[in-house]
């Protein structure tokens, strides 16, 4: 093989690595056991009925809103935006949404980066979510960027 083809095959066999890896995002510091609760207590309520990877999808979507500069920075606050979440406060959360807040928190990320999500059953949609770019469906939800 000459160069040219062995730098294609390494950053061909590299991209294949990263993309088979379960992604991650910068996990939160300072989160309390309040915010844990909380985060749970929402899984539960818009995705209680979805797989555990979609559990910590929707849970990851609040992640990346706290560490993204165009949201607020704490979970609670991004939790209870007006208009963004459906949140159930007096549902207790089972084990599994609990593991899924847990997992989102500590960065597991399987949407790779979603600021959004919707049920495409459910969902009236604005034309504002056609500008946003699909990352994937996991489940009964969509996520966007």
């Amino acid at each position: 093989m000459d160069s040219k083809t062995t730098v294609t095959v390494l950053v061909l066999a590299l991209l294949l690595f990263i993309g088979s890896r379960p992604h991650t995002t910068t996990s939160l510091s300072n989160v309390t056991e309040s915010d844990i609760a909380l985060l749970a207590q929402l899984i539960d309520s818009e995705a209680g009925g979805e797989p555990y990877e979609g559990m910590v999808a929707v849970g990851a979507v609040v992640v990346n809103r706290v560490l993204d500069e165009r949201f607020p920075n704490t979970i609670r606050s991004v939790i209870f935006e007006p208009g963004q979440f459906y949140i159930d406060t007096n549902r207790r959360p089972n084990a599994n949404s609990r593991r899924a807040a847990e997992a989102a928190v500590r960065g597991e990320d399987p949407t790779r980066g979603a600021l959004f999500f919707y049920n495409p059953r459910t969902a009236v949609l604005d034309p504002w979510w056609n500008s946003r770019q699909m990352l994937t469906q996991i489940g009964n939800h969509v996520f966007l960027r």
